[in-house]
């Protein structure tokens, strides 16, 4: 997260919706050498206080969920470089603009007989956002395709009690300033989804 406040003006419910859209986001915990990363989705409640995935087996947090554990989900948005040449006045410097919201909590291993409830309700949230697709369920492989799969998989659930949200869209420039960074990145930024943020730094008020 970025230390400057200027960045960290959207209010929860705009971080939640943010994080609960997206469903996708990089898992740390603390291992005993080096912190244990994994890229996983998971599924967000509206008042962002329950965040459900389920993990490989074999994975190094899996393993080491024997009691709950100290954890967070970084959630990275669209984000672009930003030229100073772009802000059309002198003595500026690069910087990169994006959007990362921050979910922090308790990681716990639920009772594998909440592993199914979990994949239904997941995949049930992210088929719904591909209509007119009938979407997929799990009642479209076998049950013995499906039991196999879920023996590899665990299912946890992360108590969340804080989220901390960076929108970092130039919001410390004048506004014609920005206005002109926001139309080159548009045009000629690089990073993922350059265009979205471009839209973002648009739609700032004034």
């Amino acid at each position: 997260m970025h230390p400057n406040p200027i960045y960290h003006d959207a209010d929860a419910p705009r971080n939640v919706a943010f994080a609960r859209k997206r469903g996708f986001g990089l898992l740390a915990v603390n291992g005993a050498e080096f912190p244990l990363l994994s890229h996983v989705p998971f599924l967000l409640d509206n008042a962002g206080d329950l965040a459900e995935l389920h993990l490989v087996r074999s994975n190094p947090i899996a393993r080491a969920l024997k009691t709950g554990l100290p954890a967070k989900i970084a959630v990275s948005g669209p984000d672009t470089y930003i030229s100073p040449d772009w802000y059309g006045v002198d003595d500026q410097v690069p910087t990169w603009n994006y959007v990362a919201v921050h979910l922090t909590g308790t990681l716990d291993m639920l009772p594998q007989d909440a592993l199914r409830d979990i994949l239904d309700r997941q995949s049930a949230f992210y088929e719904a956002q591909l209509l007119p697709k009938a979407p997929w369920t799990t009642t479209k492989m076998t049950p013995e395709a499906l039991e196999k799969l879920m023996r590899m998989i665990v299912p946890c659930r992360m108590r969340i009690t804080g989220i901390d949200g960076t929108w970092k869209l130039s919001q410390n420039k004048a506004e014609a300033v920005r206005l002109s960074a926001a139309a080159q990145a548009a045009r000629f930024g690089f990073g993922s989804e350059a265009e979205d943020i471009a839209a973002m730094m648009r739609d700032l008020p004034a």
